[in-house]
């Protein structure tokens, strides 16, 4: 595994800084699919799994490189599941986060608590090429409840309305160190480098 390159399909330098560290201890060189000039792709799937791939094969083709991809979002039981894939768009374009916290609000103002219940998931890819036929695909999630109002500072898109019952705060006021060991994304991390580790 040591010395291969891989393309993160994303062009979020934030982003792109996380994976970097989570993936160090393997010896990825990982650039992001922008230094290809790829640019975002329709996101035409129905779960988070096929958007990724989608993703991934994208910059797979672009860079002739393996390429690593994610998708995820809310989930929450009372409105089937919705956000779901548009969480980041909940409120339409261009993505805004209060918008959609008070959009997810609204549809939850008929729903008593404890009737609230949600999950954050993320759903990674791993494409050693653009035609891989055997991705390697890791999906977590991220029990809690939606609140009827923010609460933390922390985070950002529905963190500030997601509630941890065995915590008892919300995920915006969880120390950022935290989040990202216990979130649905950094034990998929964990996960997909543990299924990296063994090729």
């Amino acid at each position: 595994m040591s010395s291969i390159e891989v393309v993160l399909a994303s062009a979020n330098p934030g982003k792109l800084r996380e994976f970097e560290e989570l993936l160090a201890p393997l010896g990825v060189t990982l650039s992001s699919q922008a230094d290809y000039g790829v640019h975002d792709v329709e996101e035409t799937g129905l779960t988070f799994v096929e958007n990724a791939l989608i993703k991934a094969r994208a910059a797979a083709r672009a860079s002739g490189k393996a390429a690593l991809a994610d998708d995820s979002g809310l989930a929450v039981d009372a409105l089937n599941g919705a956000p779901g894939i548009y969480s980041a768009r909940y409120a339409g374009q261009p993505s805004d986060d209060q918008a959609n916290n008070r959009k997810l609000l609204d549809a939850l103002s008929e729903v008593p608590e404890g009737l609230r219940g949600a999950r954050y998931w993320c759903a990674l890819v791993y494409l050693r090429h653009a035609e891989d036929p055997a991705p390697l695909i890791v999906q977590r999630e991220w029990r809690g409840d939606i609140l009827s109002l923010p609460r933390g500072e922390g985070g950002f898109g529905y963190d500030p309305l997601f509630w941890l019952r065995d915590r008892e705060m919300s995920v915006a006021e969880l120390p950022a160190s935290e989040k990202n060991r216990l979130s649905h994304r950094g034990r998929a991390v964990a996960a997909l480098v543990e299924e990296l580790k063994a090729l």
